[in-house]
């Protein structure tokens, strides 16, 4: 199978478009019961971010994060054929 541009696209879009949603979703229930106010470093430094900073922060992380979950269940629901199709009939000799 031959990936052309639009086909990238499509599949690029079906992981990132949920992902982005699921997201949007997460953000909400964190923060819910967290005040990006009382946000601290690992050593115990007060973490001295805007409000805006930190909710556009966290909202990459679990984007990226999903995606990231997204695109490996796509690359393990390819089946084999599909993944060594280019390699001819007589792979492996």
């Amino acid at each position: 199978m031959q990936y052309t541009a639009a086909v990238l696209k499509q599949r690029a879009l079906t992981i990132l478009w949920p992902a982005f949603l699921m997201a949007g979703v997460l953000e909400m229930l964190v923060f819910v019961v967290v005040d990006p106010g009382d946000l601290h470093w690992f050593g115990g430094e007060a973490l001295n971010w805007s409000t805006q900073a930190v909710y556009t922060v966290t909202f990459l992380i679990f984007w990226g994060v999903i995606s990231v979950a997204g695109a490996l269940t796509a690359l393990l629901a390819t089946s084999p054929e599909d993944i060594n199709e280019d390699r001819g009939r007589g792979w492996p000799r």
